[in-house]
């Protein structure tokens, strides 16, 4: 009964079509044709495998190869371009076609039996929509790469202008219908040739078609709103499918067009088409980002119509921002809520992956700013505004636009429910129970490009009651990811958003309220917001050794511009505040980086401004400026000599620390053996007093060891006065000292100028030597540079505190009347310095400034975290030639995916030379 059953089942009908799909690669009549068969016409049935072969994204990655690509480009180019134009055909006749968007109702039990009675497979025209896309995404990447020629070839491909001209219609000329008798014909034949003769020729015109890439724009966005392929088939009006409605309610619209999860792939695949087009430019090395834009980015963002631009915009915002109060009430949305169902329900969630290159593409068309597409500069006053405009970018100029207070709302509620998620999964009492989210990164750098595109956004969301919530979920989400290079960029995009938003008044007003966001107990702080801000940013910077340098100065003066609305901090707080202050004028950190003295100048900053503000209401603060009154006395006679020999004698002190250490460890060990072993006493004693002897010797070499006389002509004493002339006066001579009471003779006033010659030359090679190891990527300092800083130091407010409170506080305590801290505290908080210091200065905040340097830093982090996430699973713009950044292959484990292949923008932020480049990392 069954023998007649074959025992291998082929594919005639395109049903098993696994065979076809892993000799595609290989066979003649595969891709291998395209490389090596010169000139394939535009209508050989060749081209039709491309469209009908592939299932899905996956297919179409793993059969064609960037290779592939790249060697049809040098062997057969003319291949490589009729199959853009053939794809391109198709999508175009398929988008028209009253077959498209094809039925996806049908159930597997009517689709076997249409094959059993027909023969035949209903031609899937969704398919192949699917797959004029897909093939799209696999080549125009390994297009870009090519140098040289690929510019030619690109732009005759898809951006040359067609001209197509138009025949005289000549029918105006005679009657539409002529009744003539036969005896006439040869008569009016005459007449006809002769008129033809005399009149002169009829010009042709010339009609202007657009090229094949304004085609292929046209053709994508009128993918994302088609009715029955990425939106619900019941808001179709008559038999026009593509219907331009906002796909989510939210900004522009109040009305839902109903759940179209079904539709959610499509709508990824035909934006990560248009993110490729975008991508264009991280092709381009830095240097040029700005003289040689992307002719697609400009076309979107300047020749898109307004309701285009305000649909796309208004469909990406809404998505992005519902993300995080999904209403999802089926089956899956409900697992999908589950605790550890990301380790249950393997696979790729649909409306995840939708949110996440919703979020790229958004921040992608905000942040372009090229060649024609830069914002204006228009002079006001006594300083400069640089906005967009429609005409320069759309997409940045509408989002400028906004400003409704229902908009604001929206978005921000959808920014704060994505923060909010991650924090959940970390506080979460079951560990690893939800998987973290992917979006977070662009989530924040939206956020960025909100604030500074809209300043009544920015105002909205400080005047708001979450707003120091906001600032809590950023600092603890860069706390998080501080000790991940692959996530610095990340970090340097939230200083910079916290600078930005400590500049506005109302960030320093709401300081003072306490924080309310359920926070990781690790990272929570008691107090207010401002505790929680210090304590923040101290974590930054004490726990990452010097990693994260340029992160630095945005915190700091976050730090300066919120210094004014400091009150009652507690006693944490103004501990690490003057942590901050001891770490930034150690001399080590001082003299390692041209840069660091500034980090010193905006930390007393702080302290000036807590003193001319609220001195009364930080009595903490106060009193440990005064415990550390030796730091401030310090740095205002600091010198390079006095720097170098601190750092020399910390070196010192650690080295004895170790040696002590370790003789103490030998002692253990000689302890043992002479309990154990009587035959070794002798030994170890004379073991014992070796060791005595060395370390009395090496004491006496130290500095901080047993006290030698000094020759007057020696190195030390030189030094000490040559630093008292510098800070004396930098520009003229020393005077005679007043305890020489007798005048030397000739002779000796020549051998003395010649001594101080020597030991001035002496100093000099000797401080330069010494500062050769301190200095970092070749910086040497020297006096003169010590000086230019050290004498800007804003030192005289401190001073003065510590000279009128110090004296008073130590009498205090001599009499015994104040025994305890908080007796001190209660003391500070009565003082009024009004008559010490003078008149306050006003608040002038500073704002963080945009550059060039800053622009194609921007991009590159945007372009960078786009490239990592597209690694998974498709591995979009792998094995491609990228200039916009470096891209850095590490060796990692298949435990963490997320870990695995994001090392990718540790490389931007450690580099803060205008050549800014970004840094990639991808798996091996």
């Amino acid at each position: 009964m069954f023998s007649k059953i074959p025992q291998k089942f082929t594919a005639p009908f395109g049903i098993l079509g696994d065979e076809a799909k892993l000799a595609f690669p290989s066979q003649p009549n595969g891709i291998m044709k395209l490389l090596t068969v010169r000139n394939i016409a535009e209508n050989d049935s060749y081209w039709e495998q491309y469209f009908v072969l592939f299932d899905s994204a996956s297919d179409v990655f793993s059969l064609i190869t960037p290779n592939h690509i790249r060697r049809a480009l040098l062997d057969a180019p003319e291949n490589v371009a009729t199959l853009i134009r053939v794809v391109c055909s198709r999508l175009f006749n398929l988008i028209s076609d009253h077959t498209f968007p094809s039925s996806t109702s049908t159930s597997v039990t009517a689709f076997a039996s249409s094959i059993m009675k027909t023969g035949l497979v209903e031609r899937n025209t969704t398919k192949e929509v699917l797959n004029c896309v897909r093939i799209f995404q696999r080549v125009l990447p390994v297009i870009f790469e090519v140098e040289g020629e690929s510019n030619a070839f690109e732009l005759e491909l898809l951006w040359k202008e067609i001209t197509e001209e138009e025949v005289p219609d000549e029918s105006t000329d005679t009657p539409q219908f002529v009744i003539e008798d036969e005896d006439d014909d040869t008569e009016h034949e005459n007449e006809r040739q002769n008129s033809s003769q005399h009149s002169s020729p009829t010009p042709k015109r010339s009609k202007q078609l657009p090229s094949l890439g304004e085609r292929l724009f046209s053709s994508i966005i009128d993918l994302l709103f088609c009715c029955g392929f990425t939106l619900p088939t019941k808001i179709q009006v008559d038999h026009h499918k593509v219907n331009y409605v906002i796909w989510e309610k939210g900004i522009g619209t109040m009305t839902d067009p109903g759940p179209s999860h079904s539709y959610d792939s499509n709508k990824t695949e035909v934006l990560r088409l248009l993110l490729i087009l975008l991508s264009r430019q991280i092709y381009v090395p830095p240097g040029s980002l700005f003289s040689k834009p992307s002719l697609y980015s400009l076309h979107l963002v300047q020749k898109t119509p307004r309701r285009d631009v305000l649909t796309i915009l208004c469909s990406l915002l809404n998505t992005a921002m519902n993300s995080s109060t999904s209403s999802d009430t089926s089956l899956g949305g409900m697992a999908g809520k589950l605790p550890y169902n990301h380790l249950v329900f393997k696979g790729e969630d649909p409306r995840a992956n939708l949110v996440s290159i919703c979020f790229q593409v958004l921040c992608v068309l905000l942040d372009f700013q090229s060649g024609t597409a830069r914002d204006n500069i228009t002079e006001k006053g006594d300083g400069q505004i640089i906005s967009p405009t429609a005409r320069t970018n759309s997409f940045r100029y509408f989002v400028m636009k906004l400003h409704r207070t229902q908009d604001f709302e929206f978005i921000l509620k959808g920014v704060m429910g994505i923060l909010g998620q991650h924090m959940a999964a970390l506080n979460n009492l079951l560990p690893g129970a939800r998987r973290s989210l992917t979006y977070l990164p662009e989530n924040i750098i939206f956020f960025w490009k909100m604030i500074e595109l809209n300043k009544k956004f920015r105002t909205f969301v400080l005047d708001s009651d979450v707003s120091m919530d906001l600032v809590a979920y950023l600092l603890c989400y860069c706390v998080e990811v501080k000790d991940k290079p692959q996530q610095h960029g990340l970090c340097r995009a939230i200083s910079y958003i916290i600078q930005t938003l400590s500049a506005e008044p109302s960030f320093g007003i709401k300081l003072t309220n306490p924080i309310k966001a359920q926070l990781p107990t690790k990272w929570n702080a008691p107090g207010t917001a401002a505790d929680f801000l210090i304590n923040a940013i101290y974590t930054i910077v004490a726990t990452t050794s010097g990693t994260l340098n340029s992160l630095y100065p945005a915190l700091i003066i976050a730090l300066s511009n919120s210094a004014p609305y400091f009150k009652n901090l507690t006693v944490i707080a103004s501990t690490r505040l003057l942590q901050l202050m001891n770490s930034f004028s150690n001399p080590l950190f001082l003299l390692s980086d041209e840069g660091h003295p500034r980090l010193l100048f905006f930390m007393l900053e702080v302290l000036n401004s807590i003193i001319f503000h609220h001195v009364a209401e930080n009595p903490n603060v106060i009193y440990g400026i005064l415990t550390a009154h030796k730091t401030f006395e310090d740095l205002g006679t600091f010198t390079l000599s006095r720097g170098l020999r601190e750092i020399k004698r910390v070196q010192v002190a650690k080295e004895e620390l170790a040696r002590k250490q370790a003789n103490s460890a030998k002692n253990v060990a000689i302890n043992d053996t002479r309990n154990s072993s009587e035959a070794g006493a002798e030994k170890a004693r004379l073991l014992e007093s070796e060791r005595h002897d060395e370390s009395r010797k090496q004491s006496e070499d130290l500095p901080g060891g047993s006290p030698r006389p000094i020759d007057e002509g020696g190195v030390e004493q030189a030094e000490d006065s040559v630093m008292t002339r510098t800070l004396m006066s930098p520009t003229s001579e020393a005077a005679p000292s007043a305890a020489s009471a007798t005048p030397a003779s000739e002779k000796a006033r020549g051998k003395m100028k010649a001594r101080r010659s020597m030991s001035l030359d002496t100093i000099t090679s000797l401080e330069r030597i010494a500062a050769s190891g301190i200095g970092r990527n070749g910086f040497i300092p020297t006096q003169e540079w010590v000086t230019s800083w050290q004498q800007g130091l804003p030192l005289d407010t401190v001073m003065l505190v510590i000279s009128e409170l110090l004296p008073k506080i130590q009498e205090l305590q001599a009499s015994r009347k104040v025994n305890s801290t908080s007796g001190i505290a209660d003391f500070l908080s009565s003082v009024n310095l009004q008559h010490v210091l003078p008149s306050t200065p006003p608040i002038i905040p500073r704002k963080f400034m945009w550059s060039d340097a800053s622009i194609v830093w921007l991009t590159s982090l945007i372009w960078g975290e786009i490239y990592v996430h597209g690694m998974t699973p498709l591995g979009i713009w792998n094995a491609t030639n990228v200039r916009l950044f470096y891209v850095k292959h590490t060796q990692t484990q298949q435990r963490q995916i997320t870990e695995a292949v994001s090392s990718v923008v540790g490389g931007f932020l450690r580099r803060t030379s205008d050549s800014t480049r970004a840094q990639a990392g991808q798996r091996s």
